[in-house]
């Protein structure tokens, strides 16, 4: 039984040197263009998602009409647009630049079928290592339901938040070479 016992706590132990030296050497993958680790997709997928089913919220606070859409939808623009994409345009350089790649919130199913909840969990809280960043510090609650709302219904809005939506210029709110103030840039 002694002899069991020593083979497995060497064999933990010769693991866990592997996989010291896997990282120490700098065989593990870390740049956005390199392909996944073993086993790092579905480990980050499912604390994730484990997390968000412990934590997200399920009552929405707010009502769920055109006004909180239209707030939503220029927070969106401003915060959201530059990773996630706006209706009808493809991500920018920076989303493109990401791992992994953020979802296209307005292609495809994006989030109309999470509920508000997850989606405001995500955006309050962030996700590490996937460059989703955590807006709970700059974001009110509020901003943040309003947004949530937004995308949970982003197959349906009306015609007036799409307008918002589709009249960006860039994700930024702003037209490239110019300040906020509209005069253009001087390097």
């Amino acid at each position: 039984m002694k002899g069991f016992i020593l083979g497995v706590l060497a064999t933990v132990m010769v693991g866990a040197a592997i996989i010291y030296i896997y990282f120490d050497r700098g065989y593990a993958p870390v740049g956005t263009a390199a392909q996944a680790m073993p086993f790092e997709k579905r480990l980050a997928r499912m604390a994730l998602d484990a997390r968000v089913q412990k934590e997200a919220p399920h009552q929405v606070p707010i009502p769920t009409d055109e006004a909180n859409f239209t707030a939503g939808a220029k927070i969106y623009v401003e915060h959201c647009a530059v990773c996630h994409g706006l209706p009808g345009k493809e991500q920018s350089a920076i989303a493109q630049g990401e791992f992994p790649k953020p979802p296209h919130l307005f292609k495809g199913k994006g989030v109309t079928d999470d509920p508000p909840g997850e989606t405001y969990w995500k955006a309050a809280n962030g996700t590490r290592m996937t460059g989703m960043p955590a807006f709970n510090k700059n974001l009110s609650p509020a901003e943040l339901w309003e947004v949530s709302l937004l995308l949970a219904n982003a197959d349906k809005l009306p015609a007036s938040v799409m307008a918002i939506l589709n009249n960006s210029e860039e994700p930024t709110g702003h037209s490239a070479g110019q300040s906020h103030e509209g005069t253009p840039h001087t390097h």
